[in-house]
């Protein structure tokens, strides 16, 4: 059994997608065809937040930093199952569905939008997490 189809939990991290600090989190595990990503915010590849007060280019941002992700795990946006999005005004729904129409077409993955969230660091506007089974999409 090759380590994608193993039903064992394993790490995934992409070039330019900065972690989490040490004892807080992941970004991507892979289990057997199972992909999780978490709390996917708009921050560069030193951790700072980016760009600052623009939902839009933040949802970019993340949309971009979970595509390296989900490559990374080898597989792609369109096995995307399950979307959530978290903002921190409801006002922001509309910045967040246009650039997620630049990484999804045809079949839109079910998305939860929920406004009101309050999030560690202010400058965040926009937190996204997804799960997707490999080879499920187009």
């Amino acid at each position: 059994m090759d380590q994608n189809s193993s039903g064992k939990r394993r790490r995934i991290v992409a070039p330019g997608v900065s972690e989490p600090g040490p004892g807080l989190s992941s970004n991507c595990f892979v289990v057997g065809k199972l992909i999780i990503v978490t709390g996917l915010t708009a921050r560069d590849s030193a951790g700072k937040v980016a760009p600052l007060g623009d939902a839009h280019g933040q949802a970019m941002a993340l949309l971009q930093r979970m595509k390296a992700l989900i490559e990374a795990a080898d597989s792609n946006m369109s096995d995307i199952i399950k979307l959530n999005c978290y903002l921190t005004d409801i006002r922001y729904r509309d910045d967040f569905v246009r650039a997620r129409q630049q990484f999804f077409n045809n079949d839109f993955p079910p998305c939860v939008v929920l406004g009101g969230a309050v999030f560690t660091t202010p400058e965040i506007l926009i937190e996204v997490d997804a799960w997707a089974i490999r080879g499920s999409g187009e």
